[in-house]
């Protein structure tokens, strides 16, 4: 049934792009989108000489997510995740987290280094609107771009007076949502402070698991474990005279996720302890307009991300002893609690954009970064630090009437691993409606901390590994290289991109020697090294490619009626060293899928003054996706219907809005073993309802857009 639902949208899908020429044409939104972060200065989507794709908060609305994972994977092709305790295991056209470039309004997230972040700490509720550039093609992002960079752009309260926001959701399985902005305005002061909260119970979609040898019949193990959190943010800008604005603000965060208490097999290290994590950060800086096209900016961000075992049963655990010494018989007993790691960073940015002759825009800047991990029992000498420093240069030009450039250099100098210069292209050319891009760039990213240090002992199923950092990793390399065409007409707007990014010396955890491994280690789980214990060391490939094709669509056929959807295909290889066979090996990347797409429909109608009613329905898919070990995940089709109910008029101070949908409609379930469900963890068909109150007090404000005279209210 799942592989006819699949055939049928992916035929739907080609037939959708193959006809959409021949369909009329009305003015979209998307024709005034103003974007940023292909480049860091502002230009027209249509515009944008680095291909850019947005999710605007109307189709964030539209669709009703309840967190950026699922709003990231229903909306576009590209991503992919497997949400789980550690973070959000994200992949974007193949690469994972740790080649991924977070941003909150363009600052970093900050996660664990190890390449799982935890894209719960933005709320759904404050995005307006999501840029994704894929590949290193801007020169103004260093390490964890080489897939790309996801910047999320925050709503702005910019009226004076008063702002309030309220919005609670509540769904199957104590799915609990709750988020809350206070928001003023008084002279040159402006105040933003943010609450939200969630919760939810986990869900259990199989009680079967292998391990220990065997499968068992009543795993306690969650597909989703039961989790609270709730975060506060405070945000203060200042504006002391009219071109210049400065800002101070600060974060916390509170996650704990509860694992089962219980069960017939206590030795599954998912029973004995809870984790319990604790983000913050700190941020000042200002911005400069020294005239309309020139400006300096400058930031200074501290982060922290700390997680913790908190035990729920007597444990011996693994660790480094204060000698140095790896051992296993560490006692902890109920309601003690071990730091695991501890990551803080400090991020000190200077950019300055120029306007210069010949219709030249420059812009320029500096970085220096610091890393500090603390992990007492997780690393040989307690604690490790790096520091990396780099210069930048981008000059926008228009070499001729029909053509835009974009050229970029960056110099990065690393505490290990030396200096690297990376050069970046990006070209555009308008032909009536239709525009053409490339871009080329090259990326480089140097090992984590964690990568080079941290060593720790990881049961999954019946096997068990001994995972080691590596002192001797080389940095990685890339050369990504994309071409698109894109047609923006008045109903109709279509993009077609081919890219190929090829990585160098790309980092993975491979299979080495047993003997590699502490004798203390082997002799309690390997005896004689016969393995029933596996070591796997993060060490350099020889190479790495993901190509692929992604294709993105929407239409208006009639007013009030939005079709869209988006297709990718995507292919890699590695060569990585295998030491059974003593020769590198052909390979996949973990997680791909050679298919994946979704598809969604809108219409709204506003049937009073008072009154307006949203209906979306939307569905998104996936092929196969292939693991070398652990079985490959199995190809799903989820479909999705989410209503919205807009009451009171927009000129009024107070507005609500009522959310009621339905996901997964045909309750589809991948009743895989733990802890091979590697397609999909959705919950099956589930409801969710949410309501919210705004209450504004104060004038708006009426912003005009020079580039094409055209205006907009905001709040």
């Amino acid at each position: 049934m799942v592989t006819d639902n699949i055939r049928i949208t992916l035929l739907a899908c080609v037939a959708g792009v193959c006809l959409a020429p021949l369909w009329a044409q009305e003015e979209t939104d998307t024709l005034r989108q103003v974007v940023v972060t292909g480049t860091g200065t502002e230009h027209l989507l249509k515009y944008a000489p680095v291909q850019t794709e947005v999710i605007s908060r109307k189709t964030i609305e539209s669709y009703g997510g309840r967190s950026l994972e699922d709003i990231l994977g229903g909306l576009t092709a590209s991503f992919a995740f497997n949400e789980g305790d550690m973070g959000s295991q994200m992949q974007l056209n193949g690469l994972g987290n740790s080649y991924i470039l977070v941003l909150i309004d363009g600052k970093r997230i900050h996660g664990d280094v190890g390449g799982e972040n935890d894209l719960s700490l933005i709320d759904p509720q404050d995005i307006e609107r999501i840029e994704i550039v894929k590949g290193a093609q801007s020169a103004l992002y260093g390490s964890d771009a080489m897939a790309g960079v996801v910047n999320i752009i925050t709503r702005k309260h910019q009226s004076e007076g008063l702002f309030l926001d309220n919005a609670t959701r509540y769904g199957s399985y104590n799915d609990a949502r709750q988020h809350n902005t206070v928001a003023w305005s008084l002279g040159k002061v402006t105040s933003t402070t943010n609450f939200q909260l969630q919760h939810t119970d986990g869900w259990r979609n199989t009680s079967q698991e292998y391990a220990e040898a065997q499968v068992l019949t009543d795993s306690k193990n969650m597909t989703v474990s039961k989790f609270t959190s709730w975060q506060l943010k405070e945000r203060l800008t200042y504006t002391p005279m009219e071109k210049l604005e400065l800002y101070a603000e600060g974060m916390y965060n509170h996650k704990s996720i509860m694992r089962p208490r219980n069960g017939t097999h206590p030795s599954c290290d998912v029973y004995t302890y809870d984790l319990m994590y604790r983000n913050a950060n700190a941020s000042a800086g200002g911005k400069w307009k020294i005239n309309k096209t020139d400006a300096l900016t400058l930031d200074v961000d501290w982060n922290k991300h700390a997680y913790f075992y908190e035990y729920t049963a007597t444990t011996l655990t693994d660790g480094y002893d204060p000698n140095g010494n790896f051992t296993l018989y560490f006692p902890y007993f109920a309601g003690q609690r071990n730091l695991q790691s501890d990551q803080q960073r400090v991020i000190a940015q200077l950019k300055g954009t120029f306007s210069l002759p010949q219709k030249n825009l420059l812009t320029a800047g500096a970085e220096y970064r610091y890393d500090y991990l603390n992990a007492p029992m997780r690393t040989e000498n307690g604690s490790a630090s790096d520091w990396t420093s780099a210069v930048y240069a981008q000059d926008e030009f228009t070499l001729l009437p029909w053509l835009y450039l974009t050229g970029g250099l960056r110099l990065c100098v690393n505490e290990n691993f030396g200096v690297r210069l990376t050069p970046k292209l990006s070209a555009m050319f308008p032909v009536g409606k239709f525009r053409i891009r490339a871009g080329w760039g090259q990326g480089f990213k140097t090992p984590t901390t964690k990568e080079l240090y941290y060593r720790y002992l990881h049961v999954m199923g019946s096997s068990t590994y001994y995972n080691m950092g590596n002192t001797d990793l080389k940095a990685q390399t890339s050369d990504y290289l994309s071409a698109s065409l894109e047609y923006r007409g008045e109903r109709l707007t279509m993009s077609v991109t081919a890219y190929r990014n090829k990585l160098h010396n790309m980092i993975a955890l491979v299979n080495v020697p047993v003997s590699e491994i502490p004798p203390n280690v082997t002799g309690e789980y390997g005896g004689d090294g016969s393995g029933e214990i596996t070591a796997r060391k993060y060490e350099n490939m020889e190479d790495a490619r993901t190509w692929g094709v992604d294709v993105n669509l929407t239409y208006t056929p009639v007013k009030n009626l939005t079709l869209g959807g988006n297709y990718t295909y995507l292919d890699t290889k590695v060569h990585q060293y295998n030491s059974t066979k003593d020769r590198l090996v052909e390979a996949v990347i973990d997680g791909m899928a050679h298919h994946k797409w979704n598809a969604y429909a809108t219409w709204e109608h506003q049937f009073h003054r008072s009154y307006r009613l949203g209906l979306n329905l939307s569905t998104r898919g996936s092929s196969r996706r292939y693991y070398e070990n652990d079985g490959d995940g199995k190809p799903f089709q989820l479909w999705r219907l989410n209503t919205t109910h807009d009451l009171g008029r927009r000129d009024k101070p107070l507005t609500y809005r009522l959310e009621a949908g339905v996901d997964n409609i045909f309750n589809y379930v991948d009743r895989t073993m733990h802890p091979y469900h590697l397609g999909t963890n959705s919950a099956g068909t589930t409801v969710y309802v949410s309501f919210r109150i705004q209450f504004r007090k104060g004038k708006r404000l009426t912003i005009i857009n020079t580039k094409n005279n055209e205006t907009d209210e905001e709040d």
